[in-house]
């Protein structure tokens, strides 16, 4: 593992994963891994929120991961990965708020009317969201705060000359220097807006159910 995505859902992380995989530095590891394959993953991330991780199965053949869950353990990735680099993907705490509550949070807030075959997946989000301090119900005021707080303590955790605090709107330039790579001639990737998650919501869901056949 060469590069972790220490910044929440819906700062970009899925660009940051596109960009990542542009740049050679991929496999790489995103909550749409989880969704491809429930019965494997989340049990796996379950146990790390117990505090029993096994970082060589959940990482097998990635060089890089971002997006929950792992954006909430990055205390326990840079003790496990010393040499690995740190992204820090973040924006403005309102237009985030705005962003994650017409998301992710939505999803999470109605996830009793979910089909039962999605509970354990949404229950794992849940326990992995509040590992990095946040909870669908908060305020809008609570959300920001916390938002900005998750942003002080990466920061204090990771060693400076490890982390790069990064916008997607930046492009490439941040991003390749820091990492020590070339930048593609190409536009940097700008995806997932909000319509494309909740088509990733849908196709995720689909593979839930048929995992679970009967």
């Amino acid at each position: 593992m060469q590069v972790f995505g220490a910044g929440v859902g819906r700062t970009g992380t899925m660009s940051l994963r596109t960009a990542l995989q542009q740049l050679g530095l991929g496999p790489c590891y995103h909550m749409d891994v989880v969704l491809s394959d429930p019965p494997i993953h989340v049990p796996l991330w379950n146990a790390a929120v117990a505090g029993k991780p096994d970082w060589t199965t959940i990482y097998e053949g990635q060089q890089s991961a971002v997006d929950w869950p792992t954006a909430s353990f990055y205390p326990e990735l840079h003790a496990a990965y010393p040499n690995a680099k740190f992204v820090l993907t973040h924006r403005d705490p309102d237009s985030w708020v705005a962003s994650i509550g017409e998301t992710i949070f939505a999803a999470l807030l109605s996830r009793e009317d979910a089909p039962v075959e999605v509970q354990p997946w949404l229950d794992m989000c849940m326990k992995v969201i509040a590992r990095s301090g946040l909870d669908p119900a908060m305020s809008k005021d609570e959300l920001a705060a916390r938002f900005v707080a998750h942003t002080d303590a990466v920061k204090a955790a990771i060693p400076a000359e490890q982390l790069l605090l990064f916008q997607v709107k930046e492009g490439w330039g941040p991003l390749c220097d820091f990492l020590g790579e070339e930048a593609p001639a190409t536009e940097f990737p700008r995806t997932n807006d909000r319509a494309q998650f909740w088509q990733l919501m849908e196709d995720g869901g689909a593979t839930v159910e048929e995992s679970h056949p009967d």
